[in-house]
């Protein structure tokens, strides 16, 4: 049974700093792309970031506009892990950030649908 498992949410204040992680068991996702989004309170879940398999030794990563320059994606595919470092943060990244993992079709690789697996979700709330 594949699951997902996000950590590293909480409370900070605007212009600071989080880590958020995402464990992934039951398979290994090393050629498979991983993500990010979010959902902030009454908004529809929207894209964030996501690694995806180029060859043996890259991958590409993509952003969301609001969030390019801010967040970085890395992966360990040792560990099966991948991780959302954010800086700079501000109000409106307030959400709850959820892991998602092997995209169904890449052509929707920016919306929910396009992907498989998801975690349960983390919240990050960022004070003004």
């Amino acid at each position: 049974q594949v699951q997902l498992v996000e950590s590293g949410g909480g409370l900070v204040q605007t212009g600071g700093s989080l880590r958020l992680s995402c464990a992934a068991s039951g398979r290994t996702f090393s050629r498979d792309s991983m993500g990010w989004f979010r959902q902030a309170p009454g908004k529809e879940r929207e894209f964030v970031a996501l690694t995806k398999w180029n060859t043996a030794t890259s991958y590409y990563r993509y952003y969301t506009d609001s969030v390019r320059g801010r967040f970085t994606i890395s992966r360990d595919n040792a560990e099966n892990t991948v991780s959302l470092q954010m800086n700079s943060l501000k109000p409106e990244d307030t959400a709850v950030y959820y892991c998602a993992a092997a995209l169904v079709n890449s052509d929707y690789q920016q919306r929910p649908e396009g992907w498989y697996y998801w975690g349960q979700g983390t919240q990050v709330t960022v004070s003004s």
